[in-house]
């Protein structure tokens, strides 16, 4: 795992530019503590912040092939590199490392751009084609690793995190309105809008060709089409069962101590598992706890870890949660609200005391139905199916707008939302479900100018495409598609990249291996559900206890932490003269939010936090001069330089 970074001028570098590579590499020393590598010709200039894995002493990057003229930096693992290289070998090439990025070079010189195609893993590539002077950014399928760039027509600068491009220079930082306004929408800025103007994300699954005649963006891969509703057999459960052990086994490989994250849930409990009958010796298990026993999973953990035999070691941390939030809005360079990262950020650190590479079963929920939202949305389309969309727009819509939002309420009776679902669609529920507030943040806290400049932008309208695009005979397939491109990658795994790479922790997702992900997607729906395929496999290998194990998620109490350690924190930030979003955010508002969560009128906790972390991120990324105002929609990227094309 390491961080990457470069930039490329096609009429040549000019003289500051040319050690520019090293100093961009630099900013990620904490993703690669281990070594800085670089490179640099007249048009083009490389970094490379290195946490060695594989071959500890010949794996420094810039890797390239026999004569040189292809440069690649790269961040990840290529898991079935071994076999890579023995074809790559057999066809004549000379390899010098055993290193998994020196194969890509390779595989370039022979496929071109298909090379991707052949590769299983995780990864962000930067590869410079020095003879064509060309450049080639490909993001993995799934998304695990970050790849960002800027693209200005004179040069391009790229790096794993957005601080890399930043140090380039010469990138304006004018604020995205439309980023905004997803952040406040999401918790956080969905691929390919970064918060700011100038910075794009590459999405995962797509592979850039920039020269000097300009980019194609173009799509390489996509989950597969949703499988039938057709009578489940035993072959399902053997032939994922063998992918699952599979995928697991490919991810053991590591010169440097290697282990596993263990919750006590399904998911890592089965990885953890499929590791112990893969793996020789004990595996290592570690697991944090917190001071609240509604929020503390080491019990459960300590059982799983006992049924498997495992070396397991737990650890009690007091979460500075005032401290951890500064510190992670500089690591995620955006606004980013998902507040699971401090405990991600936590178990990260300890980790990191006795391993340099851990496991983690996440991207089960998203591909296997884990989510207890996929069984409301359900239930609310079959209540939409049998009731005329005429009535539920007249009775059920004005019904859920004059239903109270009583968060005192018991449960059974906070009906505001069910209410207001039902008068809508099914792919507009399940994406108000989501999000803050089922959406309408932007509109409450957005001072009127700024909310004119969004020209009637609308955040959800980039999910309704990806929903109708997908071709799925269920609901359900096309709501976990819809998830697998947006809150997947760009919540769940940038959370889990940079609350890792903060501490130079390297995190592997075999429930994301793609071969699983494409099997996993032909499955009934009834056996992606609940995770159902995924519970008959452990209780297979581990037995019924572990397999029925109820999902608890990893998160913090933040309605208490906002009306407690929080509160002095978040009232300053946000209502304080220094507040770097008073441009953006109506600040009777934002008092009125602060008034109604201390006063126990409103649980704002989550709300609070994404605007605290908005705050936070605009005083460390915004200098005086940046601020004042945000970029105005402007419509479609102009397709003289951008243009996209379908898989091959």
């Amino acid at each position: 795992m390491c961080g990457i970074a470069g930039l490329i001028r096609f009429a040549g570098l000019e003289p500051g530019e040319i050690g520019l590579g090293g100093a961009m590499a630099a900013t990620l020393r904490h993703r690669g503590p281990d070594d800085l590598g670089t490179y640099a010709d007249r048009f083009a200039t490389l970094g490379h912040a290195r946490l060695s894995i594989i071959d500890l002493k010949t794996g420094r990057q810039p890797l390239g092939n026999e004569d040189g003229s292809i440069q690649v930096v790269f961040n990840g693992e290529i898991y079935n590199h071994r076999e890579i290289a023995r074809r790559l070998r057999a066809r004549g090439h000379v390899l010098h490392t055993r290193c998994d990025a020196e194969v890509i070079a390779h595989l370039y010189e022979d496929d071109g751009d298909d090379f991707v195609h052949a590769l299983n893993g995780m990864f962000a590539i930067g590869l410079w084609d020095a003879r064509r002077r060309r450049l080639v950014l490909v993001r993995d399928r799934l998304g695990v690793k970050p790849l960002y760039w800027h693209d200005d027509g004179r040069r391009v600068a790229f790096g794993s995190e957005l601080k890399a491009v930043l140090a380039a220079g010469g990138v304006e930082r004018r604020v995205d309105c439309r980023a905004l306004a997803d952040y406040l929408t999401f918790g956080h800025v969905p691929a390919p809008l970064t918060i700011f103007d100038a910075v794009r994300k590459l999405e995962p699954g797509f592979l850039a060709v920039i020269t000097s005649e300009g980019a194609v963006v173009r799509r390489y891969w996509d989950i597969p089409p949703a499988g039938e509703d057709v009578p489940i057999e035993p072959r399902h459960f053997e032939q994922f069962a063998a992918l699952l052990e599979d995928s697991v086994g490919l991810r053991l490989e590591a010169d440097v101590p290697l282990g596993a994250f263990l919750s006590g849930g399904v998911d890592s409990g089965a990885v953890v598992t499929a590791m112990c009958r893969k793996a020789g010796g004990r595996v290592i298990t570690q697991t944090v706890g917190f001071d609240r026993a509604d929020h503390d999973e080491r019990a459960a953990a300590a059982a799983t870890a006992a049924l498997l035999g495992t070396r397991h070691r737990e650890a009690l941390v007091e979460a500075d949660a005032a401290a951890a939030a500064e510190r992670l809005a500089r690591h995620f360079d955006e606004p980013f609200a998902d507040s699971s990262a401090v405990p991600t950020y936590y178990l990260s650190k300890v980790a990191r005391e006795g391993l340099t590479v851990a496991l983690s079963g996440d991207g089960a929920d998203e591909t296997l139905g884990g989510y207890r939202r996929y069984r409301f949305d359900l239930a609310e389309a079959r209540v939409r199916a049998g009731c005329p969309r005429w009535l539920r727009r007249s009775l059920l819509g004005p019904a859920g707008r004059l239903y109270p939002k009583a968060d005192w309420l018991p449960r059974p009776l906070r009906a505001k939302v069910t209410l207001t679902n039902l008068a809508l669609d099914d792919v507009t529920a399940h994406l108000r479900s989501v999000s803050l507030r089922g959406g309408a943040l932007p509109r409450t806290v957005l001072r009127p100018e700024t909310d004119r400049l969004l020209g009637g932008y609308d955040p959800f309208q980039r999910g309704r495409e990806l929903f109708d695009r997908y071709p799925s005979p269920h609901l359900l397939g096309r709501l976990l598609y819809l998830d697998m491109k947006t809150l997947l990658p760009d919540d769940m795994l940038t959370k889990v990249d940079r609350a890792s790479m903060a501490v130079g922790l390297e995190v592997r997702e075999p429930m994301l291996d793609y071969r699983l992900v494409e099997y996993a997607a032909s499955l009934p729906p009834g056996l992606r559900l609940g995770k159902r395929v995924l519970r008959a496999t452990l209780a297979g290998w581990a037995g019924l206890e572990l397999a029925r194990r109820p999902k608890k998620g990893f998160d913090v109490p933040l309605d208490d932490w906002c009306r407690g350690p929080l509160r002095e924190m978040s009232h300053d930030l946000l209502t304080g003269a220094a507040a770097g979003t008073a441009e953006w955010l109506d600040p009777r508002v934002v008092r009125r939010l602060l008034r109604d969560h201390d006063r126990g009128l409103r649980s704002n906790g989550a709300v609070i936090w994404a605007l605290m972390m908005l705050e936070h991120w605009a005083r460390a990324y915004l200098r005086p001069s940046d601020r004042g105002g945000a970029a105005p929609h402007r419509g479609p990227e102009p397709r003289r330089r951008l243009e996209h094309a379908g898989c091959p």
